[in-house]
C-alpha cells in the first residue's frame, strides 16, 4: 500500500471509527516536545491536577488517598512536584487487590482489558480506555519521526503477544495490509522458520524493524552464521523493546542490518516511557508520563544515581496509574536533549532479563511464550519457570487468595500446548520465591543450550 494513502486516509480513518483521538495527540506532541523544560512541566502539573479530579471523581480507592493526603482539588493554584510527593506510591499488588475501587467502567470511550506479560513473576490485569491507548501511539509514531520513519511506512513486528497473533482473521489481515505492517512470531524461532523470516523481510524491504532485543539478536545471529545478511534500501531503524538491551546484542543487531538501533523503554501498566533519539539519548515521553526515580526510601535520588523507577501516566483515566512503582531500575541523569527538545532523560535502564525455552524439536521459543501461560491463571500471585532440558519444565507458583487447584491441571495443559505433549511440566507450590545469587529476579531461566553458533547467552 502507498505510504501516503496510509498516513493520510486509512489509519486516520481507523481511528475515528473506534473513536480513539490518536493523531489529535500525535499534533500536539510534535509542537509540545519543543517547549522548555520549565514549560512541559507546567504541562505536566496541569494534566496532574486534571488526572487527579478524575481519579477523585471515579476511583474511589485513590480518591482516599488523595483525601489522607490533604491535597485540596478545589482551588485552582497550580500543583508541583511537592504536592505529588505528598501521594504514596502504589504498586502492582495494589493495583491488582484493588482493581474494581481504581477502574473506571464507563469512561466515555469504554474501558479495555489488558495484561501485562508477566515478565516480572506478578502477572497483571488492568484496564486502557482510549486516551491511554492513544497516547501510546502517538508517542511511539512521534520517536518513529525521529528516524526518519514515517506513518504508513512498511514496518515489521517480530513479536509473540498472543492478543496480536490470534487475530488472524480475514479483518486482521485486511488491517495489516492497509497500514503496511507485518508481523513475525516471535514464539517460533526454529532455524527454518528464521530462514523463512529473512526472505520475508528481503521482500518487504521495511523501513523499521520492531522486537524484543532477544528474538532481533538471535535472529541477526542466525543471519550472520548462514552468511545471509539482509540487503534492506528503504530500512532506516531496528527498533528493540520489551527487555534490556546488552552492548553485544546492539553491535549484533546493527552489524547485521547496517542500521542503528533505537531502544524503547516502557511497560503495559505503566505506559510508553522512554524512546532513544538518533542522538542516543532516552527520551522521556514527558507531556504523557510523570518519572520518578526514588531510592529505597522514597526519595528522589541525585544525578548519577541508581533508584526505582515510579511513574505517573497522565492519561490513565480508565484506571489512573498514580507514583506506580515499575519495580525497574535506572540511573538519574541531569541531561537535556541535545536537539532542544525540552523532554526529560534517563541514562541509563536496567530492565528484568528474560530468556528462551526450546522445545523438544528445537524450537527456539522466547520467554514470554510460556509467561503468557501463567499470567492468564487466575490465583497466581508470582511465578519462575526453571527450564532443566527440552522434556522437563519446572513451575513454582505462589498463589493468592483466588487460587483453586483446578489451576494446576490448567497450566500444565497450556504449557503442553506450547512446548509438546511429551513435556512433563512439575508445578511447585512455594510460599516465596527468593532471588538469583546475583540478587536479581529472573523469571524464566532455561538450561537448554541453544546451537553455538547462536548462543548470546554466554
Amino acid at each position: 500500500m502507498h505510504p501516503n494513502l496510509v498516513k493520510h486516509i486509512f489509519y486516520p480513518v481507523h481511528e475515528r471509527l473506534v473513536n480513539r483521538p490518536t493523531f489529535t495527540h500525535l499534533a500536539e506532541l510534535e509542537k509540545t516536545q519543543w517547549l522548555s523544560r520549565e514549560a512541559i512541566e507546567r504541562l505536566q502539573m496541569e494534566k496532574l491536577h486534571a488526572l487527579l479530579h478524575t481519579a477523585n471523581a471515579h476511583s474511589p480507592w485513590h480518591a482516599e488517598r488523595i483525601r489522607a493526603s490533604a491535597i485540596d482539588l478545589a482551588t485552582h493554584r497550580t500543583l508541583t512536584f511537592d504536592d505529588l510527593r505528598r501521594l504514596p506510591t502504589m504498586n502492582k499488588a495494589d493495583a491488582s487487590a484493588n482493581r474494581e475501587r481504581i477502574v473506571w467502567r464507563d469512561i466515555p470511550g469504554g474501558a479495555f482489558r489488558y495484561n501485562t506479560g508477566g515478565s516480572s513473576g506478578q502477572p497483571l490485569i488492568f484496564y486502557f480506555g482510549r486516551k491511554r491507548q492513544a497516547a501510546d501511539a502517538a508517542s511511539r509514531m512521534r520517536a518513529r519521526r525521529w528516524w526518519k520513519v514515517e506513518i504508513g511506512d512498511p514496518e515489521i513486528f517480530l513479536w509473540g503477544a498472543p492478543v496480536e497473533l490470534n487475530k488472524t482473521d480475514l479483518v486482521k489481515k485486511i488491517r495489516d495490509r492497509l497500514f503496511n505492517q507485518l508481523l513475525l512470531n516471535a514464539f517460533d524461532m526454529s532455524e527454518s522458520r528464521m530462514s523463512d523470516y529473512l526472505r520475508i523481510i528481503q521482500s518487504f524491504n521495511p523501513a523499521c524493524i520492531y522486537g524484543y532485543a532477544s528474538s532481533l539478536s538471535l535472529l541477526a545471529s542466525y543471519a550472520k552464521s548462514q552468511n545471509r545478511i539482509p540487503k534492506l534500501r528503504r530500512l532506516k531503524v531496528v527498533c528493540t523493546t520489551g527487555e534490556p538491551l546488552f552492548p553485544e546484542q546492539r553491535a549484533l543487531i546493527e552489524e547485521v542490518f547496517d542500521k542503528p538501533v533505537s531502544n524503547e523503554y516502557g511497560c503495559r501498566d505503566g505506559g510508553l516511557i522512554a524512546l532513544e533519539s538518533p542522538q542516543g539519548q532516552m527520551l522521556v515521553n514527558s507531556e504523557t508520563l510523570i518519572v520518578e526515580i526514588l531510592d529505597d526510601k522514597g526519595m528522589p535520588v541525585a544525578p548519577g544515581e541508581i533508584g526505582e523507577v515510579v511513574v505517573t501516566n497522565l492519561c490513565s483515566d480508565a484506571q489512573p496509574f498514580i507514583r506506580y512503582r515499575t519495580g525497574d531500575m535506572a540511573r538519574q541523569a541531569d541531561d537535556s536533549c541535545s536537539e532542544k527538545r525540552g523532554l526529560h532523560v534517563i541514562s541509563e535502564i536496567m530492565g528484568r532479563t528474560t530468556d528462551f525455552v526450546v522445545r523438544p524439536d528445537g524450537t527456539i521459543m522466547h520467554a514470554l511464550a510460556v509467561i503468557y501461560v501463567l499470567r492468564a491463571i487466575e490465583g497466581v500471585h508470582e511465578f519462575k519457570i526453571v527450564q532443566p532440558s527440552t522434556n522437563r519444565m519446572d513451575v513454582m507458583v505462589v498463589p493468592n487468595s483466588t487460587w483453586r487447584e483446578s489451576a494446576k491441571d490448567e497450566i500444565v495443559k497450556q504449557l503442553q500446548n506450547r512446548m509438546g505433549r511429551d513435556v512433563t511440566i512439575e508445578i511447585n507450590m512455594v510460599d516465596k520465591i527468593a532471588p538469583e545469587a546475583s540478587g536479581k529476579y529472573r523469571y524464566v531461566i532455561s538450561h537448554v543450550p541453544l546451537p553455538e553458533r547462536l548462543d548470546l547467552r554466554s
